[in-house]
Formats: C-alpha cells, structure tokens, sequence
C-alpha cells in the first residue's frame, strides 16, 4: 500500500492495489452483456406459447436483434480499451476507483437504453438516449486516461500510449455526436448513422500521421 501526498507534503487517501477493482468491473461488464439478451428472451416465450415459427420471431422481433447485436459489439469493445488502459494500472486511487464506477453506470444502464430500441417507437429521445449512453461511457474513458495521465504513480503506460487514447476517446465522441445528429434529423436513417463510427480507426490513423509531421518539423 502507498501513501499519495498533497503539495502540502500531507498524506491523503492511500492507494491500493488495483487487482479487485478490475475484477470487478469485468464482473459488472459480462452482467450488463448478459442482460442485453433478457428482452430477447421474454420474446421467444411470448411468441412459443402463441404458436408462432421462428421466421415470424425473427421478423417481428428484428428491432430488438439488431439492437442486441449492436450494443453487445460495442460493450465488448469498450471493455478491450478498458482492459488495454486497466492492464498497465497498478494502483487505484479514490479519484480513479469513482471514475470507473461512473464509466460501469453507463455500462450497467445501455441494456435498458437497448430494450427501448426494440420496444418503444423510434423518436428523437429514444435515439438521443442510446447514443448519449454511449458518449457517456467514452467520456468517462477519457476522464479515465486523462487522470492516468496527472498520476503516473498508479500506472506503468508510456504517456504516447496515454494521449493515443485520448485523442482516440475524442473522435469517437465526435463521430458519435455526429451519428446522432443524423439519426435525429434524418429520421429516414435512423440508427444506420451508427455506421459512421466505421470511421473511427481511418480518422485516428489520419490525425497519428499528421502528429508525427508536426514532431518531425
């Protein structure tokens, strides 16, 4: 266990061993990806018992299986840039252990925000409640690796690795941001501007060539 002092040279709260803490998020993860099929479910039983075949379940229910697939590719991606930043991590602090709860309240709330993708009509709040879920939770990622950045005592990762993600979290929030706007002014769209994320990893690639020009210079 480590003290972490003020600039006062008083010790604070002590830092701990981040090993229960990432055990537990990644328990709180692969709860939240299990709910996502729960409606799924309740579907299946409700159609069985009304004699219906599985083409006409996969017909009347296709909101809630795109929307399923949807939001458990994308909790599975958010829990592998958790664990790349949690793997080189330590030590935890009170300041890191909150930011992370706050990153796993988004988590734990997106299987409700997919449920009323599937369940309730496609307007403009529905939208704008699953996709803020989702900036939510790439904006708390960002604190995350922002924070990481300030205490290098809780952490081993190179700073480039740090301000990689960081810059990564930002134009996924921005392309995220985007997507909504499509989806909500372009109700013909709809959740199909999701696909706009697509250009996250050329965005990063574009602006990691044009940081490493403007080092060489």
């Amino acid at each position: 266990m480590t003290d972490a002092t003020d600039k006062t040279g008083m010790s604070a709260h002590p830092l701990v061993s981040a090993d229960r803490l990432k055990a537990f998020t990644d328990g709180v993860v692969a709860i939240a990806m299990t709910l996502l099929i729960l409606p799924l479910m309740e579907g299946v039983i409700d159609l069985g018992r009304e004699g219906r075949t599985v083409l006409e379940y996969l017909d009347e229910d296709q909101g809630q299986l795109i929307s399923f697939v949807m939001s458990f590719v994308l909790i599975a991606s958010m829990w592998v840039s958790h664990h790349r930043i949690y793997e080189r991590v330590e030590r935890t602090s009170n300041m890191l252990t909150w930011l992370t709860i706050a990153w796993m309240f988004t988590i734990v709330w997106l299987p409700v925000a997919t449920a009323m993708v599937g369940a309730m009509p496609d307007d403009a709040a529905q939208k704008s409640l699953y996709v803020g879920t989702l900036i939510a939770a790439t904006l708390m990622m960002l604190l995350v690796r922002m924070y990481l950045r300030r205490h290098p005592e809780l952490h081993d990762s190179p700073d480039e690795q740090l301000r990689g993600g960081i810059r990564a979290d930002v134009v996924t929030i921005v392309l995220f941001a985007l997507a909504l706007t499509v989806a909500v002014t372009l109700p013909q769209i709809g959740y199909f501007a999701m696909f706009l994320m697509l250009l996250t990893s050329p965005v990063i690639r574009l602006l990691r060539r044009r940081s490493a020009r403007r080092r060489s210079r």
